[in-house]
């Protein structure tokens, strides 16, 4: 199928069946996620994926009892970091090095540029920063998913400062940002058979 055809497929599951989803798909779609574009190539956050059923019971209450949580195959936490400083553009910078087989002064152009833009940024503007980047993930987790039908519902319905206390997220320099349940559509899921609505192309989209 092309990809437009799986984005018709695709829609926000509300009730999931507990069916497992494969090491394959799920890889499939992890994969994706690690290949998803970010600023600079950055990528500040880090994926749980949560599989064991007393954690997903535990972050059912702190996600207003959406009974995906409990009911999918995995749960994908989406956590930015936190903050975040020269350290880890060092690391990052070296990691471009080791990678292309790249001397490391080559790369000091692209080293101060990244450091003296994030300079700029207060601590606040960096925690925003960082969540913004997941949600480009997201975006190509959702496409991946639908690729290889699995069903997802991307969620910002949770309290992120309860799933930071659950998962021990903030003594990681973590936050929970969005989560996305993923797994298999319920027969009974009233949405599965609605016609998708979005906005007119003509509506939607601008032309100059």
């Amino acid at each position: 199928m092309s990809l437009i055809e799986n984005l018709q497929w695709r829609y926000a599951t509300k009730k999931m069946n507990g069916e497992k989803v494969s090491a394959e798909k799920l890889e499939t779609i992890l994969s994706a996620i690690q290949l998803s574009p970010s600023s600079f190539g950055f990528q500040p956050y880090t994926v749980l994926v949560i599989e064991d059923a007393a954690t997903k019971e535990k972050l059912l209450a702190a996600s207003y009892n959406q009974s995906q949580i409990s009911d999918c195959s995995h749960l994908l936490v989406f956590a930015s970091w936190i903050t975040f400083d020269e350290t880890q553009v060092e690391t990052f910078i070296k990691e471009i090095s080791a990678k292309r087989n790249l001397p490391l002064e080559s790369l000091n152009d692209f080293k101060n540029y990244i450091i003296g833009s994030l300079s700029k940024l207060t601590e606040e503007q960096k925690a925003l920063w960082a969540a913004k980047q997941t949600y480009i993930a997201l975006g190509i987790a959702l496409a991946a998913a639908a690729e290889v039908k699995v069903d997802s519902t991307p969620m910002e319905g949770f309290v992120p400062a309860q799933y930071d206390e659950i998962l021990g997220l903030t003594d990681q320099n973590l936050h929970a940002t969005l989560i996305l349940p993923l797994g298999y559509r319920h027969e009974g899921d009233w949405l599965a058979s609605l016609p998708k609505v979005r906005r007119a192309k003509e509506l939607l989209f601008k032309h100059i």
